[in-house]
């Protein structure tokens, strides 16, 4: 067993035409050096989608690894070097779960210092105290099988493949197909819209900000600005008719008629966003009245007018980590990747970790005018875990990589965004004993013994089950 282990996942490095681009490779290679430099009884684990298998049209089987490699071979030969002086284990996850299905991987990612261990999960030891047997482990997985979209029913089959796939292949590898035709180079970003819900919100945002016409722009933003302007003024007006308000205070409004040329462009703003709320109003009630009648008609066939949901929070990993503690009192630490969204959280004497990502985050962020679209906004977290024995007890640590912000957004997008919600602090160093009681709805038995690392693989309904199969 290694006396320290470090953990990232989600690099999704490869894709076809612009998803092949890595935002972070400089970040990479240092990180990647400094583990080579510190050397010792270290292992890295690579939890899961370290590649974007999935994101390749036009090259299947073992040749979309050989592209990635071709695409990114300073970041092998580093492996290479890194893996002279350290363990390196890298587990598949869903965008890449060719790995699981080749066994001719195994063999081409040993030459570049890689181990492979195309399973569901792996578990490792944390040598506390004397090391005796009883040794608390780690619980290490990417997470695809607790997400129904990317669920993976019979592992290691290279046609098994769950909707997540075809999500990706329709939608995500085409962008970074098409990417170049975009104004900018907004598209290949696809890869970090979370959850996919977004997309359409986020293709309507850069279709507004970057690809709509600057003329039609420039008419199409004072209209929306000046939306909720026209809505007071029709109430106004209301009013007025009513005689509830005096007819100074909008249509005759001395002020106003004082602004001259600036007095008639603004009603003629009035006058147009009137008419379109009148057009939409108008268009509303047959629409309605169309899509209850669809409705009825599909519920009648037996149909639901409802779509796939493709994101989701963290709560079903929560629910399968407190699985796995309660069944493996062993256990001290649960982790997983996935979700692109690190995170530690600690229930009693029990962690659960997640590796979060090193793509870039988009994240949306509301315009200081409502009527605008939303605005996302891009960072890295570039991130990693060190889980390692302190005495009898574990410390977990936690460590951002510094990195320039990305430049992405338009002067514009600058300036009518908000910024927006600043992500989740995690501590930096969390200790947890072992030996301590696990603080969940259903309180685990006490840790008990087991010994050498264990290879989690696939039943055929996709649950996982340990082996117990010992390596050096």
């Amino acid at each position: 067993m290694a006396r320290e282990y470090v953990f990232i996942s989600d690099l999704h490095m490869g894709g076809d035409e612009q998803l092949t681009a890595l935002d972070f490779e400089a970040e990479l290679l240092a990180f990647l050096a400094d583990l080579e430099e510190r050397g010792g009884d270290v292992e890295l684990i690579i939890n899961g989608d370290a590649f974007g298998l999935w994101e390749y049209a036009e090259v299947t089987g073992p040749a979309k690894l050989e592209r990635v490699i071709e695409d990114h071979p300073r970041v092998f030969e580093q492996l290479r070097a890194t893996g002279e002086e350290i363990d390196i284990t890298l587990i598949p996850g869903n965008h890449d779960y060719d790995l699981a299905c080749y066994p001719a991987h195994i063999d081409r990612l040993a030459e570049f210092n890689v181990t492979l261990e195309p399973v569901i999960a792996i578990t490792r030891e944390v040598d506390v105290g004397d090391g005796a047997d009883g040794s608390p482990l780690l619980w290490i997985e990417h997470g695809q099988q607790h997400d129904a979209n990317n669920r993976l029913s019979d592992w290691g089959n290279p046609d098994a493949l769950p909707v997540g796939y075809f999500v990706v292949q329709r939608i995500v590898a085409a962008a970074g197909r098409y990417s170049g035709r975009a104004r900018g180079d907004w598209l290949r970003d696809i890869q970090s819209v979370a959850p996919m819900e977004e997309l359409p919100r986020w293709l309507l945002s850069n279709y507004f900000y970057r690809e709509m016409s600057p003329f039609l722009r420039a008419i199409v933003v004072p209209l929306l600005l000046f939306f909720n302007l026209t809505l007071l003024y029709l109430a106004g007006t209301i009013l007025e008719v009513a005689g509830v308000v005096p007819s100074w205070l909008f249509t005759d409004n001395p002020v106003l008629h004082a602004l001259g040329i600036a007095d008639i462009v603004l009603e003629l703003i009035i006058a147009i966003n009137i008419v379109i709320i009148v057009v939409l109003l108008l268009l509303a009630i047959p629409l309605w009245l169309f899509r209850r009648d669809l409705s009825h008609t599909l519920d009648r066939f037996g149909v639901m007018l409802s779509g796939v949901r493709v994101g989701q929070g963290d709560q079903p990993f929560l629910n399968a980590a407190r699985d796995v503690f309660e069944s493996n009192p062993d256990v001290a630490v649960y982790v997983y990747g996935h979700t692109h969204r690190a995170s530690l959280t600690k229930w009693g004497d029990r962690a659960v970790v997640n590796t979060g990502t090193w793509l870039k985050k988009l994240q949306h962020a509301e315009t200081w005018f409502s009527r605008l679209p939303g605005v996302y906004a891009p960072s890295f977290r570039l991130n990693y875990f060190r889980i390692f024995p302190e005495g009898d007890r574990i410390v977990i640590e936690y460590e951002e990589i510094e990195t320039d912000e990305p430049r992405d957004l338009t002067r514009f997008q600058r300036l009518v965004a908000r910024r927006p919600p600043s992500a989740e602090p995690i501590p930096e160093r969390t200790v947890i004993d072992p030996d301590g009681p696990l603080e969940v709805p259903q309180t685990a038995p006490e840790p008990d013994s087991g010994s050498g690392r264990k290879s989690v693989t696939a039943d055929g309904d996709g649950s996982a089950r340990a082996d117990g199969i010992e390596r050096d």
